[in-house]
């Protein structure tokens, strides 16, 4: 067998001290980050379970109140608000389950306060009562508003108003693949003529909300 050339030799034992080397590194895979939309439904789903949790806790079935799960609630929601990239459709959804939550978060710190205080009876027996009243009232007190004057032309303001749309239909479980957005646009063109002319108005203010678990849609004269 021939003998390795001084070269040769080193190259080799080269190689093998980078695959000995190789062999003890450990390899680190980090977690892709979830998506927004990801993020906003894992945040619909926590408040969802915390409030079923609280339900239980105020009708005496928990010894302690679920504060884990409200924990990780208040992360989600700190970390959301710091997310710059939102667009319209997420900023609305997120409000809307901010505003919902924060709701729901102070009618749980009275009633926690009035069991402390042993005043509790009472509240644990309409905490689930006045939790939905609190969350209707969360619902109808969040709105989008926007002013158009002419609808043709001011796509951006339009395509804002069919987002909102959409979020407050899924939102509430309404199906939101009905009206496709060039459908949309057409109707809302003629409608703001319509009513500019009809009511002598130079725009028409077009409102957003949910009232009662479903989605309002309303359009008044903007003097």
């Amino acid at each position: 067998m021939p003998r390795e050339n001084r070269f040769a030799r080193r190259a080799r034992e080269g190689e093998q001290q980078r695959h000995r080397e190789g062999q003890g590194k450990v390899v680190v895979v980090r977690d892709a980050q979830p998506s927004v939309d990801d993020q906003l439904a894992r945040l619909e789903d926590d408040i969802r379970k915390l409030k079923v949790e609280f339900d239980i806790f105020f009708n005496g079935a928990a010894k302690r109140p679920p504060y884990d799960t409200k924990n990780r609630v208040e992360t989600a929601v700190k970390r959301l608000a710091d997310e710059r990239n939102l667009t319209f459709a997420q900023r609305y959804r997120y409000n809307s389950l901010v505003a919902r939550y924060v709701s729901l978060r102070d009618l749980w710190r009275r009633n926690v306060q009035d069991r402390e205080e042993g005043r509790g009876a009472r509240a644990a027996a309409l905490a689930k009562f006045a939790a939905a009243d609190e969350e209707r009232r969360a619902a109808r007190s969040h709105q989008a508003t926007f002013i158009c004057s002419d609808a043709r032309a001011d796509l951006p303001t339009v395509q804002n108003l069919y987002a909102a749309l959409v979020e407050a239909k899924r939102s509430c479980g309404e199906s939101a693949d009905d009206i496709p957005f060039a459908q949309f646009h057409r109707m809302i063109a003629a409608r703001t003529e319509a009513l500019k002319e009809r009511l002598g108005c130079e725009s028409v203010r077009y409102s957003v909300y949910l009232e009662d678990g479903r989605v309002s849609f309303k359009a008044k004269a903007e003097r």
